[in-house]
């Protein structure tokens, strides 16, 4: 429905249609299931709103008047089986269609839905239910889910109800069967939307995941996201690439896109592969794209020419720092210029190339007008144009609208994230004089180096342009003369070897396009990266393997 977003936000657009200011403008009782989704069923019942498809080529077309009902019978059904206001519920559904029904459904009674990753094992389950005290989960049989859920529950204790679906296993309840069973109809529950609505256990690059709590405001601040960011309307079709237990998918696929009016694209897949994925754009005409800078490099290496993906209008990524290279390459094959954001799984969209804006290669883009964002020196001062700091964003803890309401049960983490009255992001970056913001790396990952501080970003953006390069970390590494010094982890392309001669080539090609005290002194070639279960490269892993070589060394 044309403009059904205005109802929830205050904007001012100019001459070219470019957001200028944007202000969410929601009831104190907002539930984007009651106000978005039972609403738009209201007014368009048969438009559909998520169109699903496997890799084995099945379809499902699921309207606006489908996900009332269906949410409905979730929110009757998961009532019957105990769940009340206020109680987590884990699902691990993949891309499966059942995640929306539930999703939408928990939220209709005040439950909190909790989504993770089906690459879990028991012992990421246990750290799970103890920590948040889960007692209910929605799981798929498929990956061995379902039995990993039973072989941690055996030690972490009884589980207060179990749903299955894609399959079935003694013990739990088959979801669709029963939510079959309930009425398609139900009484609103009133909630706040200041109260817990969703929470994420954030796979940090160090450490146990943080327990990520938002509130109800988070689905309306991703309004901004699906309109202006995504450049969504009434007759797009968007696909975010993301499995469901990652934010990304609140991000791409479960709030802003329905509220812009778009029809949501869920493609269910276990393995990417690059040329299914850009023949199920071809065959279903997808019109808005986001995916991850890796997901394009492997477009691009697989021949992005081989497909006609003309019918794409809008593409964006986030999810990891855009490589120069990669914009260049998707420009030079679509067209299309990629828009990037920046954000996290505590907030919407902080940073980004909106409609309307000339993205500079690389660049995050300017912050949004949902957020007042900054840039920060340890010391709690404001940096100066061109000089690296944490971005922050300026707000009251708990209850900004479009950040995270706390780290559940972590007062020393909440501490730290609101220090000097700000929310950090513990990410940093530059502004340059146009107010586009460049990405630097985290605040752990700056490397310090003959006086100077150094992102990993810069120097990994121009190893990756080298052919020899399929992945690289740039990280600290202690020397016996100067102290730290630069070194680059190198995954090679298969048509390279180790080799001294490489490692010189290496050096001289950072040396051409960047200051001579960044170049890595030291280069290791390894078969593959550290990595979160979310795919985060985790060079504090690097860093320790590091120290434990040499344990005499203290760490940088």
């Amino acid at each position: 429905m044309k403009d059904f977003y205005k109802r929830f936000v205050k904007e001012e657009l100019d001459e070219q249609g470019r957001l200028l200011k944007f202000e969410l403008d929601i009831p104190d009782n907002f539930n984007f299931s009651y106000d978005v989704v039972d609403e738009l069923a209201r007014l368009q019942p048969d438009k559909v709103a998520i169109l699903w498809v496997n890799e084995q080529g099945e379809e499902q077309r699921f309207t606006y008047r489908d996900l009332l009902e269906q949410s409905n019978r979730v929110a009757n059904m998961m009532t019957a089986h105990g769940v009340k206001k206020g109680d987590f519920v884990m699902a691990v559904l993949k891309r499966h269609y059942e995640f929306w029904f539930l999703a939408y459904g928990l939220m209709k009674i005040g439950a909190i839905l909790v989504p993770a990753t089906n690459q879990l094992t028991p012992k990421d389950y246990i750290y799970r239910f103890k920590a948040a005290d889960i007692k209910y989960i929605v799981c798929t049989a498929e990956n061995d889910v379902a039995a990993k859920v039973d072989a941690a529950e055996e030690k972490y204790g009884k589980l207060s109800g179990k749903f299955i679906t894609h399959g079935s296993r003694e013990g739990w309840v088959d979801f669709l069967p029963e939510m079959a069973k309930f009425e398609p109809t139900h009484e609103r529950t009133e909630t706040n939307v200041y109260e817990p609505m969703l929470m994420y256990f954030s796979s940090g690059t160090t450490g146990q995941p943080k327990m990520v709590l938002h509130n109800y405001s988070i689905a309306a601040a991703h309004i901004i996201t699906g309109k202006h960011w995504h450049h969504l309307d009434d007759n797009s079709l968007h696909l975010t690439v993301s499995e469901t237990g990652w934010a990304k998918c609140a991000w791409g696929k479960m709030y802003g896109q329905f509220v812009a009016g778009a029809t949501t694209f869920i493609y269910d897949f276990d393995r990417f592969d690059p040329d299914k994925l850009m023949q199920v754009i071809q065959d279903y005409k997808i019109t808005s794209f986001c995916a991850p800078p890796t997901m394009y490099r492997f477009f691009i290496k697989a021949g992005v020419g081989k497909y006609d993906l003309s019918s794409i209008k809008y593409s964006c990524m986030a999810g990891e720092a855009l490589n120069p290279a990669v914009y260049r390459r998707w420009y030079e094959y679509t067209g299309l210029k990629l828009m990037e954001g920046f954000g996290q799984t505590e907030t919407a969209v902080i940073i980004a190339n909106l409609y309307g804006m000339e993205p500079k290669a690389g660049s995050m883009g300017k912050p949004t007008p949902l957020y007042k964002v900054g840039l920060m020196d340890s010391d709690g001062e404001f940096v100066n144009q061109g000089e690296v700091g944490e971005i922050v964003v300026f707000g009251e803890e708990g209850k900004t609208f479009g950040l995270l309401k706390e780290y559940y049960r972590n007062p020393a983490e909440n501490e730290r994230a609101w220090k000097y009255g700000v929310y950090h992001t513990g990410d940093t970056a530059y502004m340059d004089k146009d107010g586009y913001y460049w990405y630097v790396g985290r605040t752990d990952d700056l490397i310090k180096a003959s006086g100077y501080r150094i992102g990993p970003f810069e120097i990994e953006s121009i190893l990756m342009e080298h052919p020899a390069v399929m992945e690289c970390a740039v990280t600290g590494a202690k020397d016996p003369i100067r102290g730290n010094v630069v070194k680059a982890t190198i995954v090679l392309t298969k048509d390279y070897s180790p080799s001294d001669e490489l490692v010189k080539e290496l050096q001289t090609f950072v040396k051409r396009s960047t200051a001579p005290y960044k170049y890595p002194r030291i280069i290791e070639f390894v078969d593959e990266l550290p990595k979160t279960v979310s795919g985060k490269i985790k060079r504090g892993e690097i860093r320790k393997h590091d120290m434990d070589r040499d344990p005499d060394e203290d760490e940088d």
